[in-house]
């Protein structure tokens, strides 16, 4: 697995997203409830999103919507299916990990949190060098 750089603030020269971006149409109803809870809090409050991150927020709704349906058919259907597994328990399975790679990459989970904060204070210390 890759790791890429966390955000902390934007760089200075990227395009910051000014307003909510429009939710792009094609988005399932759970992608586009998922668009317009987040980009708010990567907007307003953390202050990351610029311009070429607009996908990586695309890709993450996505498969949090995907990893909601996975789950709810899951749940009706049944781990296992004449004895063997699921093919749903995959999907939801990729689903959540794609979730949380998206998540980590938008600094939208607690350890990418608390990376962040580390990365702002070693910076503040260089200060006084």
């Amino acid at each position: 697995m890759t790791r890429g750089c966390k955000p902390t603030t934007i760089v200075p020269g990227s395009s910051p997203v000014t307003g909510i971006p429009k939710t792009p149409s094609y988005l399932a109803k759970e992608a586009k409830a998922e668009w317009r809870r987040v980009a708010p809090i990567l907007i307003d409050e953390r202050k990351v999103l610029t311009e070429a991150d607009l996908s990586a927020l695309e890709n993450y709704v996505i498969a949090v919507a995907t990893m909601r349906q996975a789950h709810k058919e899951l749940h009706s259907t049944g781990l296992l299916i004449g004895g063997k597994r699921n093919p749903l328990s995959t999907i939801l399975l990729q689903a959540q990990q794609q979730q949380l790679r998206a998540a980590g990459e938008l600094g939208l989970t607690p350890a990418a949190r608390s990376r962040a904060t580390i990365s702002d204070a070693a910076n503040d210390d260089e200060d006084f060098v």
